[in-house]
């Protein structure tokens, strides 16, 4: 009868709504586990900057566990795969990881994507982020008066730039790693400069002090 929708029609209505319910469910449930990846990634990263590492160990493992239930969710709904939160969990989550393996682990073997089991792209912005905590690093043991510690933690700023700066891919395919790279560059190179400076005071505070001694050594000769 005219006016009347098809029976077919509505049976698949319903087929869809019911599928775009699951798919619903499936999203918030992935949505609130990648915030909680990405909040127990921050509060590891704090931990290792307060030398915590029993603390951020157990935080990546919380972090692995909310992630491990994204993963599930983005294998049964393909569609979530490159939803904007699940790669913003996957960054966080490789930063965090990169960040213990560089300053707790001190492992020239760190994670890689696949060992991570996840998005290459996600593992290269988390990449690139990591060069920020290192610089925090960096300014650490130069308050403290490492010097020989904060040179090699800006080594290790160089060597990551040394490999974004290969990665020559259209943003759509990177995840938007070129401005990555570029924020992680202007950071290596402020970090350069500060260090240069501290060394350079450090020379000029020991040859101030050498000429110091030198001169009450003088005094008591004559």
């Amino acid at each position: 009868a005219q006016g009347r929708a098809d029976p077919g029609v509505d049976d698949i209505g319903e087929r869809a709504r019911t599928e775009l319910e699951t798919l619903h469910r499936a999203r918030e449930d992935a949505y609130a586990a990648s915030r909680r990846v990405i909040r127990s990634a921050a509060n590891a990263i704090r931990a290792v900057h307060r030398s915590e590492g029993t603390t951020a160990r157990a935080l990546l493992d919380e972090a692995t566990d909310s992630l491990d239930v994204v993963r599930r969710a983005s294998r049964e709904r393909p569609q979530l795969t490159g939803a904007g939160f699940v790669l913003d969990a996957q960054k966080e989550y490789a930063e965090a990881r990169l960040v213990y393996g560089l300053l707790v682990a001190a492992s020239d073997d760190l994670p890689g994507p696949d060992e991570l089991d996840i998005d290459t792209a996600a593992w290269l912005n988390g990449l690139a982020e990591t060069v920020g905590e290192l610089r925090r690093r960096m300014l650490d043991l130069l308050r403290a008066g490492d010097h020989d510690a904060a040179s090699a933690a800006l080594a290790a700023m160089e060597d990551i730039i040394a490999v974004l700066v290969t990665i020559d891919f259209p943003d759509g395919v990177t995840g938007g790693l070129r401005r990555s790279t570029d924020v992680a560059r202007s950071i290596t190179e402020r970090s350069r400069g500060a260090l240069t400076t501290a060394l350079q005071l450090d020379r000029v505070h020991r040859a101030l002090a050498a000429a110091d001694l030198d001169g009450r050594v003088g005094s008591a000769d004559g």
